[in-house]
């Protein structure tokens, strides 16, 4: 696919900067064959079918920013972006560092009760850090002095208040460096709504890394270096499915995360079906993939020229998502991990 059929001009004024002041306050636009319908997203769990299952990523985001000293006294800033090997002394994470080209191996780093020492440099960005904790864990380390890992379009620092509303309200499993932002609207009232209306809930953890935000530079989408990220398929998941398919229900996936998981882990030998994994995908959806396994979609406002904007494309139609996308753009919706929704109730490809 040519990667300019993903582009579109976002007004820099649209890309939201903040969180609405209510978590289910954000706008909602509903997509189907005949229009595109405006609605809030506290309409939208009566929105979704009943007796439909809706599966939701409950990975938890890291405070994976971290500001510290380097041991001549400069500043420096490191994204942790996933722990490699676990060790008595340390533990061992890729990450990315700022100003690298003063990060030798040996280099050391501190960042108060927690302290780091460079591995290797693995490339123009990536090093290989060793942490060590002063007292108590790493982790319980690195969410005690870490900061919110913000992405980099919202041009400013993290505040207490996004280290709750950059988190959903059933994140569970610490691995996240962004959030899967289409669950950041979900309430408990929602959640209640959506179960009262006969509507299953189920869970399944991607943990989101920073090749989420990376724009596609190649001409073809087909030769981006599509990142990898780890998923986990639980049991109870792959069987609330197998139910759902039984009795003729949808899947609604909450966000393009669980899409990519459930995609990945669809049943080659029996189609709508999942199988139980803990496994690692660098899938990439576009135009003409075929779906499997999931059949609405609730999403945020992605970027352009982007693998996520690719993923929508292929689930509405290229035409289709773009004409929506310029009536966000015309309708002054918000754009991107703090912005409005949209809602696909059925694959319109």
């Amino acid at each position: 696919m040519r990667t300019d059929l993903l582009d579109y001009q976002l007004p820099t004024g649209l890309i939201a900067q903040h969180p609405s002041a209510e978590r289910d306050g954000s706008r909602l636009l509903c997509v189907t064959r005949q229009r595109c319908a405006h609605h809030s997203m506290r309409d939208w769990a009566e929105l979704v079918p009943q007796n439909s299952l809706v599966v939701l990523n409950d990975t938890r985001v890291m405070r994976a920013r971290l500001l510290g000293t380097r041991a001549s006294g400069g500043r420096v800033e490191v994204l942790l972006l996933r722990p490699i090997l676990d060790e008595s002394d340390g533990q061992d994470w890729e990450a990315f560092a700022r100003p690298l080209k003063r990060l030798y191996p040996g280099a050391l780093l501190s960042f108060g009760p927690l302290s780091a020492r460079v591995i290797e440099r693995m490339d123009e960005r990536r090093v290989l850090l060793r942490l060590q904790a002063e007292q108590g864990s790493i982790q319980a380390a690195i969410e005690a002095v870490g900061h919110v890992p913000l992405p980099p379009y919202m041009q400013r620092a993290a505040t207490d208040a996004d280290r709750d509303r950059y988190q959903t309200v059933f994140a569970k499993d610490l691995g996240s460096v962004a959030a899967p932002t289409a669950s950041l609207h979900l309430t408990e009232s929602a959640l209640s709504t959506l179960r009262s209306r006969g509507v299953e809930v189920a869970t399944l953890t991607l943990h989101v890394g920073p090749g989420t935000f990376r724009p596609v530079s190649q001409d073809n989408l087909e030769d981006h270096d599509m990142h990898s990220e780890r998923f986990r398929l639980p049991i109870p998941t792959r069987d609330a499915i197998a139910r759902a398919r039984a009795r003729g229900a949808k899947v609604v996936a909450v966000g393009t995360t669980v899409v990519r998981a459930l995609e990945a882990a669809s049943d080659p030998e029996r189609p709508g079906q999942v199988l139980s994994q803990d496994a690692e995908t660098d899938i990439l959806i576009q135009p003409d993939y075929a779906f499997r396994v999931v059949d609405a979609l609730l999403t945020n406002f992605h970027m352009p020229r982007s693998t996520l904007l690719a993923l929508v494309a292929a689930f509405a139609g290229l035409e289709r998502t773009l004409s929506a996308y310029r009536t966000a753009i015309k309708s002054e919706y918000r754009f991107l991990s703090y912005g409005d929704a949209m809602w696909i109730p059925e694959r319109l490809t």
